[in-house]
């Protein structure tokens, strides 16, 4: 019986730790910004300049070092999102404005997905698709609703939300369900 005991105490305290590592995890999704409102240390600050596109015969070619089979391709420096369905090849291809703190360069899983909440920014934001966390904040894909459509972003505002238009914000919604692989290039 007291071996019993221990097994029903040792699996409450797993699903205790499981329950508050994801609540942790949906707080860091909405964190505000930090007092002083600027990006922290390893934070990326956004270009507002246009970026020529790696291939400028081909601006819109899925770049050959971006992985293979299902995936959503983000690329940094062209500042566009690939999505990539397997065996089709390229489905949609769109450009996005990325927030103050970039995802390092790798591969990552859809982990989490909401339809409708304020961004860290404030702005009421839809269609929201989380991948990585960076100095501890959510990065993720999203659209802007309404009037925040149109706002520009405030640049010293700590912000993960790679932001899409309203149409795209529905295609990776629909494309970029949980476990769906993320891969971040250069």
């Amino acid at each position: 019986m007291a071996g019993t005991s221990s097994g029903i105490v040792a699996g409450l305290t797993a699903v205790a730790v499981g329950a508050v590592g994801f609540l942790a995890y949906q707080a860091q999704a909405t964190a505000p910004a930090s007092p002083a409102g600027r990006p922290g240390a390893s934070a990326s600050p956004s270009v507002t300049a246009s970026k020529a596109p790696r291939d400028r015969r081909h601006p819109t070619a899925l770049p050959s070092d971006s992985g293979a089979g299902e995936r959503v391709v983000y690329s940094l420096d062209d500042d566009r999102v690939w999505l990539v369905d397997h065996p089709y090849g390229v489905v949609r291809t769109f450009m996005v404005t990325p927030g103050t703190i970039d995802p390092l360069p790798g591969t990552y899983w859809v982990t989490s997905r909401s339809s409708a909440i304020t961004g860290t920014d404030g702005a009421p934001i839809e269609h929201v698709v989380r991948f990585a966390s960076a100095d501890g904040l959510a990065i993720g894909f999203s659209a802007a609703v309404g009037a925040a459509a149109q706002a520009p972003a405030d640049p010293n505002m700590r912000t993960g939300g790679i932001r899409e238009n309203r149409v795209d914000g529905e295609e990776m919604w629909k494309f970029a369900t949980i476990g769906v692989k993320v891969v971040v290039i250069r």
